[in-house]
């Protein structure tokens, strides 16, 4: 085997690790969505705090997310990812499992805020697809690793919804043990991950400061696209499980709902990237906002099941429109000696809103009902169109 063999097999290889990975995260993710809203109204004092664990998860996320990205700078993908899995996906799921047996919401939220540094984690399995493929490779093998919530998006619900009995006496135990075993398969899988120059630390390597990458208006777009656009579907997907159940609807239908809608969010993974490089990340990102419209139009029309199939298959469309774009065009805005800081703190900033977006969204579902939380999520959609078309003013287009 020559050289650029063993280029073309190490750089598949890479990716389909961080594929299969980012599967055993997804599941873990699918599941804290689809049940913990429902085990938290459960163990919590009071029904506004139903989604709490879901918002603590994110909150472990914001907390993590730059650090683990600084963290790996200095010690290199692979190790971080471990550690990742291991402290919050085995961690964080033997943890939520011990909350359920011992009946004690303190605790399950305690393994829920693990799970958050698990997320804070894998969250750069992204930008790795981009450190170990080649530069006509790349907009695919972000594409492709997120297209691993394909697979999710079946394992997931069936994990949150078929397991629930699996431990006598502790119902809705079971998923949670299952999170942990997959981190752990994902944590001997990561061990033969090798990620090549540029994607290992350097020393001796310039960088700009953040507040002139920062003036970029295209920096904007980015940040307001991914952070936007993953609020509003964090904020409605979470709600949605608790609605449903609220409209008389079997944890069988929610789990159909939540299926359907995380095959929304990562099956158009698998041409999102050659639809950027066809069309532009700008019109992604533009039709991205059109799609949640839709969401919020379909919501606002009934709340049969249907209605929520289509309103939650659309929000997930549209999140993969926005985040995609907008992890794509933040890669192009930065060398690799900036990459630690601007991804931590796009990182950040999308977890500290999707973190708001997940506390608040119990309360407003119940004092608001679902038809208005959803109208609600005009005004941030809008944000995200109109920094589009200020670009548009500027010498640096999105669109061009």
């Amino acid at each position: 085997m020559n050289h650029a063999d063993a280029l073309y097999h190490r750089e598949k290889r890479n990716v389909a690790i961080l594929v299969v990975s980012q599967v055993m995260f997804m599941v873990a993710a699918i599941t804290v969505m689809t049940l913990s809203g429902v085990v938290g109204q459960e163990l919590a004092p009071n029904p506004d705090l139903a989604t709490v664990p879901i918002a603590i998860m994110m909150l472990g996320t914001v907390f993590s997310t730059l650090p683990a990205s600084l963290f790996m700078k200095k010690v290199g993908r692979r190790q971080g990812f471990i550690v990742g899995a291991a402290i919050g996906g085995a961690g964080g799921g033997v943890l939520s499992f011990a909350g359920i047996a011992l009946q004690s919401f303190g605790i399950f939220c305690l393994g829920s805020l693990l799970m958050g540094l698990y997320q804070g984690f894998a969250m750069y399995y992204r930008f790795a697809a981009l450190d170990v493929a080649s530069p006509t490779f790349r907009s695919r093998a972000i594409s492709f690793v997120l297209a691993g919530g394909v697979v999710a998006a079946f394992l997931g619900p069936w994990n949150a919804s078929k397991l629930v009995n699996v431990v006598p006496g502790v119902p809705n135990g079971g998923p949670y043990l299952m999170i942990a075993l997959l981190a752990l398969v994902a944590i001997t899988l990561l061990s033969q991950l090798q990620v090549p120059y540029p994607g290992e630390p350097h020393e001796g390597e310039s960088s700009r400061p953040l507040r002139t990458i920062a003036s970029n208006p295209a920096f904007a777009v980015a940040l307001a696209s991914g952070a936007i656009g993953y609020a509003v579907m964090v904020l409605v997907m979470t709600a949605t499980p608790v609605a449903m159940r609220a409209e008389a609807f079997g944890m069988d239908d929610v789990a159909f709902i939540m299926q359907w809608h995380v095959l929304g969010m990562y099956a158009p993974s698998f041409f999102t990237g050659s639809l950027i490089a066809r069309f532009g990340v700008g019109r992604i990102l533009f039709a991205g906002c059109v799609i949640l419209f839709g969401t919020v139009a379909t919501a606002l029309s009934g709340a049969s099941l249907e209605h929520f199939w289509v309103a939650l298959v659309l929000l997930g469309v549209g999140w993969n429109f926005l985040f995609i774009g907008g992890s794509t065009l933040l890669a192009s805005l930065h060398t690799e000696s900036e990459r630690g800081a601007v991804q931590g703190v796009n990182d950040l900033v999308i977890f500290a809103l999707v973190t708001i977006g997940s506390l608040l969204s119990g309360a407003l579902l119940h004092h608001l009902g679902w038809a208005t939380l959803n109208a609600l999520m005009l005004g941030p959609i809008a944000i995200v169109l109109l920094s589009l078309l200020w670009t548009r003013r500027t010498p640096i287009s999105v669109f061009s």
